[in-house]
């Protein structure tokens, strides 16, 4: 007969302890899951910037070493020009640095007197 009166309470434990049960596998479940999409959409980007420095290897000179053809071009071209450095590289070809009313600047020649664009 006693078992007839917990019969209820026993069926209602029984459901609580088997649905409370699956209810936390089923929020553990879902929580497990969710991190794994969380994890899964978090994506590492690498971003390489490369930088080219250019190196043009001149190496200063005395402006007397300057060839003549150079000078040459370079009054005929720029004649308000006054030669402020020589430089030259393996090629042979020259950096000036001039000034030119009171703007310093930059040109380029090979030892025959050609300009050259840089």
């Amino acid at each position: 007969m006693a078992s007839l009166f917990l019969f209820p309470y026993c069926h209602k434990l029984v459901y609580k302890l088997k649905f409370g049960k699956m209810k936390k596998l089923i929020v553990t479940l879902a929580l497990v899951i969710g991190s794994f999409t969380a994890f899964a959409q978090t994506k590492e980007v690498k971003t390489e910037a490369k930088v080219q420095a250019v190196q043009d290897n001149f190496k200063e000179i005395k402006a007397e070493e300057t060839p003549e053809a150079v000078t040459k071009a370079l009054k005929t071209a720029y004649p308000d020009a006054t030669l402020s450095k020589v430089y030259v590289n393996d090629k042979k070809e020259y950096k000036l640095e001039i000034a030119v009313d009171d703007q310093k600047t930059f040109v380029f020649t090979d030892a025959a007197g050609k300009w050259l664009k840089r």
